[in-house]
């Protein structure tokens, strides 16, 4: 969720969220999400008041349109657009195991969860002119919903590669739209992309997150998992990296990615002296106040500062979920700043979400859903494609890998919970409907990809030759 400025500040006062770690946690201006203007690319909508609870069953969706306009409005089609992608939809969903019904009629589908479409009309019409980004604002139009949202995503996520007729696959170039080049991840263009999706607000991050505040896969110690159990196996997913990197007493450490801190003040509690580096304002203001508390800032910095901005030289270097954000075409410089930072006989630890490697290659020059509404920039490497950036432009050696993608599936699942729980405090601070659908649609859509296996994540960690300091 990302542009060139914030967006509007609503009215209304938000609710004050729960203290988080002891330190509370600070009052912010919601910002919406990524631009959903005519443009992949435009100014962020303003929050307006909330209407009815993600989700709601009771028909279409109410939507601003000064602020959501490309969900208000139904983008106009050809009768006979709208009649073959009425055809080609039915057809892909005809093999599948769930069943979608189409305004009251005969389900089509060969049995399971249920894909509820409202207003076939509408609903083709997005599909036919936008594909996944339309099937998204679609959604959160509300003219399509599901009893059971991850149930019938994960079967279209388990089918992705089929569900486009291969004729059109080899034609996606020309049709499938291509990311703006104002969120490119140049050092501005990752400031902005940042800061419209960590600097919404951080009561709303607080609200669906544990005590820790932490936004990455949890590392549990069985399934299925309960809420309660959530902040012990972030930390013990951090305790697991900085295991890996080695941290310890005198440890000089680099974080790329400070998140709120989590991370950092479990390695200054070993004896480490960390320096962690974040594009988030509201992140670093929160995570200095959590570092204070705990009586730890003579031993962690954190800098608003891009990685390749970083200076000096330290035994370790980790990082969480930031190569997602680092676009494609300067994985290279992010894998060498990690090597340039780090001294002979150190140790990397990284941790990220992944996709098989056919699907990175169809998917990199597509603007998605994803990308307009929620992480604009982004994409997510393969296994190989990292391992290959490494390969051709360090000197690191892979010396380990562990895949864990049904804990990530668990965590989104109970974030997402603890956000439908929360419907009303979401819009007390000033999130209106389409925002929650929107966030909701996010959570579930991500975790029916680890559910499918089309999405993973590792960590990995990797060493520098020479000898440690």
């Amino acid at each position: 969720m990302r542009t060139a400025g914030p967006g509007t500040t609503p009215d209304g006062r938000g609710a004050p969220a729960a203290p988080t770690a002891g330190v509370p946690v600070a009052r912010s201006a919601p910002h919406a999400p990524a631009a959903p203007g005519a443009r992949p690319a435009g100014s962020a909508p303003a929050a307006v008041p909330a209407t009815a609870g993600p989700g709601a069953r009771t028909g279409r969706a109410t939507a601003d349109p000064g602020r959501w306009p490309d969900v208000a409005r139904v983008p106009t089609a050809s009768r006979a657009r709208t009649a073959v992608t009425g055809a080609l939809v039915r057809r892909a969903l005809r093999g599948l195991p769930l069943r979608a019904r189409f305004a009251g009629a005969e389900p089509v589908g060969r049995g399971g969860p249920l894909l509820e479409v409202r207003d076939p009309a509408a609903f083709h019409a997005r599909l036919g002119t936008g594909g996944l980004v339309g099937f998204g604002e679609s959604y959160m139009a509300g003219e399509w919903d599901a009893p059971d949202l991850v149930a019938a995503l994960t079967v279209l996520a388990a089918h992705a590669a089929d569900l486009v007729p291969a004729p059109l696959q080899r034609l996606r170039g020309l049709w499938a739209p291509r990311h703006p080049g104002e969120e490119r991840n140049t050092p501005d263009g990752s400031r902005s992309n940042i800061s419209r999706h960590y600097d919404l607000s951080n009561d709303l991050f607080a609200l669906f997150l544990d005590d820790t505040l932490t936004y990455s896969s949890a590392v549990f110690r069985g399934f299925p998992a309960s809420p309660e159990q959530l902040a012990a196996a972030q930390r013990h997913k951090i305790d697991r990296l900085l295991d890996l990197a080695g941290v310890g007493e005198g440890t000089r450490l680099l974080e790329i990615g400070t998140g709120w801190g989590e991370l950092a003040l479990r390695a200054a509690a070993r004896g480490a002296r960390v320096t962690s580096l974040t594009l988030s304002r509201e992140q670093r203001e929160l995570a200095l106040r959590r570092v204070r508390a705990a009586r730890l800032d003579d031993r962690v910095t954190v800098e608003l500062r891009d990685y390749r901005e970083a200076r000096g030289t330290y035994d370790a270097v980790v990082s969480v979920e930031m190569v997602e954000a680092v676009g494609a075409e300067f994985w290279p410089v992010y894998f060498r700043a990690l090597d340039d930072r780090l001294e002979p006989g150190g140790r990397v630890a990284l941790q990220a979400i992944t996709m098989p490697h056919e699907r990175m290659l169809a998917a990199r020059d597509t603007f998605t859903w994803i990308h307009k509404y929620v992480f604009p920039g982004g994409i997510i490497p393969s296994t190989r494609a990292i391992e290959e950036t490494v390969r051709d432009h360090t000197s690191l050696r892979p010396v380990r890998r562990d895949a864990f993608g049904a804990h990530y599936a668990e965590t989104l699942r109970l974030w997402r919970e603890r956000f439908t729980e929360r419907a009303e405090t979401v819009g007390a601070l000033g999130f209106d409907e389409t925002f929650r659908r929107l966030w909701t649609f996010y959570l579930a859509y991500s975790e029916a990809g680890f559910r499918a296996g089309y999405l993973d994540v590792q960590q990995y960690l990797f060493t520098k030759e020479g000898t440690a300091r």
